[in-house]
């Protein structure tokens, strides 16, 4: 790739990442906004790596970025902080050429408006090879500078999980894994493993996962035949743990609360084929088509609705044997696949999104049937949005009640993960799966039941 090919896929990345420093847009949505037919796949694929790459170590990146520039950081635009950090990314952690890694960003400088601001991309990605131990010596002086992370995520998860923080931010700079749901109506795990070997795609299983195949070389699903044909999805294993918590049995009637982009109803309609009805209900148009688009693909059939879950307008009256509430959160246990959540969540938002969550609760309880089982999920690892709304919540209904299988997701896990999920004492209900907990996102679950 010529330099001019590799400026190309800089600047589309500094663009990207400015979008999410300016405008606080989601990483994904600013590279989707790309122009169509400016890169190369190659190129894009490029663009996006390093975005993601500069994004997930931005918060250190930033506290260098901060001693090279002789303005206050804020004072410079995000096109131009976005083109220093994308070159501090490329010198301390991709594997490109330091001479090429500074030539390439200062092209891109020009690319993106920034031409003016070329010499001062260049001075101070060469300063930094120079004093770069110096450098980050500085921005390693907190645990926040050093695990890339701000300063208010650091405080919660020491205050919430003093013993696992340290390793729960390092696992938030991890590369997340490729991991594959089998679609068990069209095939077995076993037999799916066989053929993504036959065509060089090495995969493990996940022990507590059964449908789980985990990729050991990331690919693009969309190239891959057994995707296309819906014999598999795309899901973390922490998440494949819904399905076996709800036990649905043939003859249910399920709802699939926020159930978008579909892939825990799926599951549910894979594992229960004999369900009497599955409704899944998000409030989003846009995002209920995606629903409907992964069930075509995989073979499936639901009753897809919109509708906010916090109303009736959208319920027939008839109660739900098995409720799934996946509640919108702050997504703290899912930074390693999105780390631009650290640059977008506020700690002011926790509060809002708890209430929304102990609502959301309120709302469904009365349309679960007695005898009935709802499980509350979250991607969430804050107390505030797990432990702290479902004791609320027991607390405060009469009659509903923690069921034991809540618990008896630790049971397979404690053995190979000491100390890094299950339940501790004082711990509250439910169950935490923390990040990196066997190569896993993070996840929260609670299973609960209404008297008969």
């Amino acid at each position: 790739m010529s330099v001019g090919e590799g400026a190309d896929a800089r600047a589309a990345a500094a663009v990207a990442v400015a979008a999410v420093l300016g405008e606080g847009r989601t990483l994904e949505a600013a590279l989707a906004a790309l122009p169509p037919g400016r890169l190369a796949p190659e190129q894009r694929a490029q663009a996006q790596a390093l975005a993601y790459g500069t994004v997930r170590w931005l918060p250190r990146l930033q506290r260098v970025g901060a001693k090279l520039v002789q303005r206050r950081w804020e004072d410079h635009s995000p096109r131009l902080q976005a083109l220093l950090l994308l070159g501090l990314y490329q010198l301390e952690y991709a594997q490109v050429p330091p001479h090429a890694a500074v030539s390439t960003t200062v092209e891109a400088a020009k690319l993106v408006g920034e031409g003016r601001a070329a010499g001062l991309v260049n001075a101070c990605l060469r300063r930094f090879q120079r004093e770069r131990e110096a450098l980050l010596a500085h921005a390693d002086r907190s645990l926040a500078g050093r695990t890339a992370h701000p300063q208010w995520f650091v405080d919660a998860f020491v205050r919430d999980w003093p013993a696992q923080a340290a390793a729960m931010l390092d696992a938030d700079n991890a590369h997340p894994p490729l991991v594959l749901r089998a679609n068990a109506r069209r095939i077995s795990t076993a037999a799916l493993a066989e053929r993504l070997a036959a065509a060089g795609h090495a995969t493990r299983p996940v022990p507590f996962a059964p449908r789980a195949l985990v990729m050991e070389k990331p690919v693009d699903v969309r190239r891959l035949p057994e995707f296309v044909e819906g014999l598999c999805s795309v899901q973390d294993a922490a998440a494949q743990l819904a399905v076996p918590l709800l036990a649905c049995e043939p003859g249910h009637r399920v709802l699939d609360a926020c159930a978008a982009p579909g892939g825990k109803a799926c599951h549910l309609l894979e594992e229960t084929p004999e369900l009497a009805e599955l409704v899944a209900l998000d409030v989003d148009p846009a995002r209920a088509a995606r629903i409907r688009e992964n069930l075509d693909r995989l073979g499936l059939a639901a009753t897809v609705t919109v509708g906010d879950a916090l109303a009736d307008d959208w319920w027939d009256g008839r109660p739900f044997d098995r409720i799934l509430l996946d509640a919108p959160c702050s997504g703290t246990g899912v930074i390693r696949r999105h780390p631009d959540i650290k640059l977008l969540r506020r700690p002011a938002d926790v509060g809002p999104l708890a209430e929304r969550q102990r609502r959301l609760l309120a709302a469904l309880w009365p349309k679960l049937a007695p005898g009935g089982r709802l499980v509350y999920a979250t991607c969430s690892v804050l107390k505030a949005e797990n432990a702290d709304v479902v004791a609320d919540f027991l607390r405060d209904t009469p009659g509903a009640a923690e069921v034991p299988e809540s618990a008896r997701l630790a049971a397979p896990l404690s053995p190979a993960l000491p100390g890094r999920s299950g339940r501790e004492a004082g711990a509250g209900p439910g169950f935490a799966l923390l990040p990196g907990a066997a190569d896993t996102d993070g996840f929260y679950y609670a299973c609960l039941t209404r008297p008969t």
